[in-house]
């Protein structure tokens, strides 16, 4: 499907495009349950912020059930913690109930974990074509073209026939647990967020389908339901 590509003055305006859209889809969802999975990063932390205080009470909260696309494998008080910051700046202001909570242990032997998110996944969301079937799944875009915790030197986990699998950062060698390329494939809906002049090269080498663009984890990213991209003007520009 060709992506849908939203542009935003700024990484402001982009979160607030992204939080009215989001209220849309929930609000739109014929079902009783949205299951919607989270990336960690700057754009979301903005858009996190704005979700508790602007629009808070624009939203069906009682729909949401919220899960991760990845995490690092750090107890949930540690900062770099997906599950922590969404948690401070979202869910201890809305008093979101722990059972639509669907986090990823990080304080757990990461084997284990695995284990256990796969199956919590698989007994609350619903297959379709086999997979597990999210509402939506919203991405970021690494510098290095990765997306979740699906990094250039790991693309065999895009073909994964596993719905979670362990994952290490290229450079630092710190675990993560992610999401592989078959369940993000599977969505309804993927949006991705980036913001930023940084991004700008990969984006549009992805967008425009460069030579040697599929290196990038991102440009694997094809769901059978829609494809968006929220960016920024800095983002979209071709440098």
């Amino acid at each position: 499907m060709t992506p849908i590509i939203h542009i935003a003055d700024s990484p402001e305006d982009l979160a607030d495009r992204f939080a009215i859209q989001l209220i849309k889809w929930v609000d739109s969802s014929q079902e009783d349950t949205f299951h919607l999975a989270l990336s960690g990063g700057k754009t979301p932390s903005l858009l996190f912020t704005l979700l508790a205080g602007k629009y808070r009470d624009a939203i069906s909260w009682r729909k949401i059930h919220f899960w991760w696309g990845d995490e690092r494998m750090v107890p949930a008080e540690d900062g770099e913690s997906n599950y922590g910051v969404v948690n401070k700046l979202l869910f201890l202001k809305v008093g979101l109930p722990p059972n639509q909570i669907h986090r990823i242990k990080g304080e757990v032997e990461i084997n284990l974990e695995v284990q256990n998110y796969s199956t919590e996944i698989q007994s609350e969301i619903t297959r379709v074509n086999g997979w597990p079937c999210f509402d939506l799944i919203m991405l970021g875009l690494g510098d290095d073209g990765h997306t979740a915790s699906i990094f250039p030197n790991e693309l065999e986990l895009l073909e994964s026939d596993r719905i979670t699998a362990v994952a290490l950062h290229p450079e630092t060698g710190q675990q993560r647990i992610t999401l592989t390329g078959k369940v993000l494939n599977n969505a309804k809906r993927v949006a991705f967020l980036a913001a930023g002049n940084s991004k700008s090269t990969i984006y549009n080498a992805i967008i425009h389908d460069a030579q040697g663009s599929l290196r990038f984890p991102a440009a694997h990213i094809k769901p059978s339901g829609e494809l968006h991209w929220f960016i920024d003007k800095e983002c979209a520009a071709i440098s």
